[in-house]
């Protein structure tokens, strides 16, 4: 099992390219399912999750191929023959579940293993299911397995969200089209990836308005025709690099960064004494003197995002004064905190709230990651801290982050990958 050697202490300074977003490639990938023509997809990330979503699609008979040599381009397409998604491939990665909508949708039949608890909380479906019933769905619970049946196709209804669920919005959105008449989806989630699979939807032939607010209309179609379409930059690499530049107190420019997709991290890193500026080609990120203690709280887009409060508070644990970092989205989302005091943080945990005293340095250390933003926060600690940090159990950063080493080495970090 790999581990990533760290010895930090050098500001950072170059350039990165933001690769293409996990959290925007797999609902494309999903929304392939939907249409019997070739859906091609453009700036795939070379990422563990995308290879499983691969997998799952592959297995329900249809072809996922590269288009180009490069592996940068997907091309997605052809026959159901399985409705089955078996708790072999759904276990490794939750957003799998995504296939449910367009499978029902398409076939009028899905049994999708359930995904079960992971590290950072138990994130269940059952939005995404009421969603399918009120479309006319059948569910039924059997064996560990979701069995959705709608032999004569899903209709169109209204379903209000108690939660603005990303992953439920994502679900319901493109099981609409297909369904047969108009579907209300209020209390939407409104994050950039949604809006990236809409518009790829529209692209397909589906008939959406309301992309990029809370209340999505879908007037369904009978049938989807492919399309090529660009997966957009990965705006949670981009603040995670950004907060890397904060750590270290350096200059990095991220090319293809996207700064209005970012949402409350630039308000919370301007705060902190970080500025990031926007270029024609990427985000221009500086430290500009010490760090500021800021509060933040997680919440939906275009809240500061889950995704980003552990490198966030990397970030913290080394600025000046206090800081309060509050959790809403996930219940388990503080286990990098240990691992963080290992290399002489000061943060307190109180329920949903983490309490954060900044220090003037940290310490290497032995750490272990948790989970994958989990693992790219004691990456980044790493690289503020004195002496080496090793951080073991890294295949979870292979799941979100291509090539993070070699990003880093090239902005002057001494960082390398090595067995354990």
């Amino acid at each position: 099992m790999d581990q990533i050697r760290i010895r930090g202490g050098r500001p950072l300074s170059g350039e990165i390219a933001i690769g293409g977003a996990k959290n925007a490639g797999l609902p494309l990938m999903a929304a392939g399912l939907l249409t019997d023509e070739r859906l091609v997809l453009t700036s795939v990330p070379q990422l563990a999750d995308i290879a499983t979503m691969a997998t799952l699609i592959a297995q329900h008979g249809v072809a996922v191929d590269k288009a180009t040599n490069d592996g940068r381009s997907l091309s997605i397409g052809g026959a159901i023959t399985n409705t089955e998604a078996p708790y072999d491939i759904v276990r490794k990665m939750r957003a799998s579940v995504l296939v449910l909508g367009p499978l029902v949708a398409r076939a009028g039949e899905a049994r999708v293993s359930l995904p079960g608890g992971c590290a950072i909380g138990t994130r269940p479906i059952d939005l995404h299911l009421k969603g399918l019933e009120a479309m006319g769905a059948v569910i039924r619970l059997d064996g560990g397995y979701v069995h959705a049946t709608a032999p004569q196709g899903l209709r169109g209804a209204t379903y209000v969200m108690p939660f603005p669920s990303v992953g439920a919005t994502e679900n319901l959105l493109m099981a609409a089209t297909l369904a047969d008449g108009q579907s209300v989806l209020a209390n939407a989630a409104r994050e950039p990836e949604i809006t990236n699979l809409a518009e790829c939807l529209v692209a397909m032939g589906a008939r959406i308005t309301g992309i990029g607010s809370d209340r999505l209309t879908i007037e369904g179609v009978k049938r989807l025709h492919g399309a090529s379409h660009a997966i957009i930059p990965d705006r949670i690499e981009t603040a995670t690099y950004a907060c890397a530049a904060a750590v270290t107190g350096g200059t990095v420019k991220l090319r293809g960064g996207r700064l209005a997709d970012l949402g409350a991290v630039v308000r919370s890193l301007d705060e902190a004494g970080v500025d990031i500026s926007e270029e024609a080609d990427g985000l221009l990120v500086r430290r500009l003197n010490g760090l500021r203690g800021v509060d933040v709280m997680t919440e939906p887009y275009p809240g500061f995002p889950t995704d980003v409060q552990a490198q966030f508070m990397v970030a913290m644990a080394v600025a000046d004064g206090a800081s309060m970092v509050t959790e809403t989205i996930f219940e388990n989302r503080f286990m990098h905190v240990p691992e963080l005091n290992r290399m002489g943080a000061r943060i307190n945990v109180h329920g949903a709230s983490a309490i954060v005293r900044g220090v003037r340095a940290l310490s290497g250390a032995p750490v272990m990651a948790t989970d994958l933003r989990a693992s790219v926060s004691l990456v980044l600690a790493g690289l503020a801290a004195a002496g080496e940090t090793v951080v073991n159990r890294v295949y979870h950063l292979d799941r979100g982050y291509e090539a993070v080493e070699q990003k880093l080495a090239a902005c002057g970090a001494s960082i390398e990958r090595a067995a354990a």
